[in-house]
Order: C-alpha cells, then structure tokens, then sequence
C-alpha cells in the first residue's frame, strides 16, 4: 500500500481547493468503507486522503419546504433510523436498512455510498489492468462474469453495487456538487455516466468537485414506494438483483410510477419498459409479472449471468406488489 497523506478540512472550500492542486491525487473519504479498501488492495494510490467527516455541517437529515435535504456525511444509519425519511419514503428507508452490517452503517455514508466503485474482482484486482483502469478490455465479458451485467454492457460488464441510488433514483433526488466555481444542482439520474460515455468512471463528478448534498422531492398525493433486494448469502451482501419501485396512485391505478435496479447494470438502471406496461393500469400479481417480463425481455446475459435474468423478474413483480400495499 502506497503512503499517503491525511487531510481534514474545515470548509467544502477546503475540500475543492485540495482537491484541485496540481500535480497531486487527492480522493475524499466520508466513512472510508470503500475508499480504504481500494487502497489496500492497491487499485488506486492516492497523494492525499481528505477525510469529509472532519466537516461538521455535512450529516444532516433536514425537512424543507419542498422536501428533504440530506447531508452527504449522514450515516447510512442515521438514514436508515430517522423518522422522517421511515414516513414519508418507504423505500428509501427499506434500502438504507439492509446495506451491509450493522457496523459499516454505522461507518457509511450517504454520499460514499452513492460514489462507491464497483467490486468486480477484475477491477479490484491490482495485477489486472482493466478497461476501467485504462487497459483495452474487459476480461468479464469472456471470462467469469457470474455477478456481472445484464444490461448495459460492452467497454465494462461491472455492475453498480449503491442500494440507495436506485432508491433515490426512482423518488426522483437530485444531488449538490461543489467545486472551486460554486455549486450546481443535477438529478441524480444523470449523475451516473454509462461505460460508453466514461469507461473509467462512473458518475460525472470533475476532479475538483465533491458530493455534498442529496434533495428529494416532497412525495405527492398517492405517493407509495418499496425496495427488494435479493443476495446470495444470509449474512450481509452486495445485491444480486435489487428493484426499487415509486408508484403514484389514482385510485386503485397507476398514474405514474418509476422502476430502478440495481446489480444488473453498470449504473442504476431504469426499466422503462415495465414502468410503461403498468402505466394506467391497477396493480395485480398479474399485470405486475407482465411489467417484470417486459423489462427481462430487454437483458443481454453473459455465459455464467443468465439466470440473473429470471432473478430480475421475480424481484420486481414482488417490488411492484410491495409498493402498492
């Protein structure tokens, strides 16, 4: 492991101005769950850790006018415990509650959660130089792929392992970055970039810019919404196949409704798909199992991924049915 020095700022100003020396390669920590691992099994060595838990100010859950305001160094289990977000956003509390252990919660953040990197062996693997790491291949595509993608493939087969993206996603939040320009406000659907737009990254943060904030909207009238993730093991795990649903309901229909997964993509993804099968129609076991279909019909498996695909379909019928309960 690479020595490195440790920064603790006093201001996001701070944070960006350390961010954007020249010639040296700071990351920011919130918990470090992730960060620190990537630094020991040597897929990055960083100058300089900034370590964002130093600012005070940034771990908040805050009920504005127009929602909810997050803090990005809110644990994951301050999230997952506070009753606002438990009220009025089922299925982010749902998320927020079955990531990893009780312990990494309690370390996590929300925004480290939301800028984690994937745990594709091949990418965590130092000796491998990866397409995500500047190479000129994916050795998933033809290699061993079993947790890999099903949708959205090609330059990197990795899949993103957030719970609460798809969550937040599908509630429609929006994310505060700032930078030594100021700060710009960008849905969180469009913070995510696919393999084709950057291979080597998977969100649109700038070297200079740091997460700092997370804005969900005030749910509307009907407003219901749930989060079902399926693991190989008992004990905590990273999501084979995860479905978060908002549904808005007139009535016993639905007037609008967003359906996000996770695991099955390398970024969030939506099933628009599904969501159009569902659109205007009452949910049933059987219009629900319909919408899953429409979505599987879309997935491109590797060799060892194909039964994700049959995952995938039992995850969001069952999702679609919990959100409108």
């Amino acid at each position: 492991m690479k020595d490195f020095k440790f920064g603790t700022p006093k201001s996001v100003a701070q944070v960006t101005a350390a961010l954007a020396t020249p010639g040296v390669d700071a990351r920011v920590m919130g918990g470090g769950t992730d960060l620190l691992g990537e630094i020991k099994e040597g897929t990055i060595g960083p100058d300089v850790v900034i370590d964002l838990k130093a600012l005070l100010g940034l771990a908040y859950v805050r009920e504005e006018a127009d929602g909810i305001a997050i803090g990005a160094c809110t644990t994951v289990a301050g999230l997952a415990e506070d009753p606002l977000i438990a009220k009025n956003y089922r299925g982010l509390h749902e998320a927020a509650s079955v990531i990893a252990s009780p312990q990494l919660r309690n370390m996590g953040t929300v925004g480290g959660n939301l800028c984690q990197r994937p745990r594709c062996w091949y990418y965590r693997d130092a000796a491998t130089v990866c397409n995500k790491k500047g190479g000129s291949q994916c050795f998933a595509e033809k290699g061993r792929n079993k947790y890999h993608a099903i949708f959205g493939g090609g330059l990197c087969w990795a899949v993103y392992p957030s719970d609460l993206a798809p969550a937040l996603i599908a509630l429609g939040a929006s994310v505060v970055m700032a930078s030594p320009q100021g700060e710009r406000t960008v849905p969180l659907s469009d913070f995510y970039a696919p393999p084709i737009v950057n291979v080597r990254k998977e969100n649109i943060l700038g070297r200079q810019d740091v997460l700092t904030e997370v804005r969900i909207p005030a749910p509307k009238k009907g407003d219901r919404s749930a989060y079902l993730k399926f693991t190989e093991r008992g004990a905590w795990d990273f999501a084979v196949v995860s479905a978060a649903v908002r549904a808005t309901f007139d009535g016993k229909s639905v007037s609008d409704i967003r359906i996000v997964c996770g695991g099955v993509a390398p970024v969030p993804w939506r099933l628009k798909a599904a969501e159009d099968a569902l659109r205007g129609r009452a949910v049933t076991e059987s219009s629900a199992a319909q919408a899953a279909a429409r979505a599987a019909a879309d997935a491109r498996p590797l060799a060892e991924n194909g039964y994700k695909v049959d995952i995938l379909k039992a995850v969001v019928a069952r999702a679609i049915l919990a959100a409108a309960k």
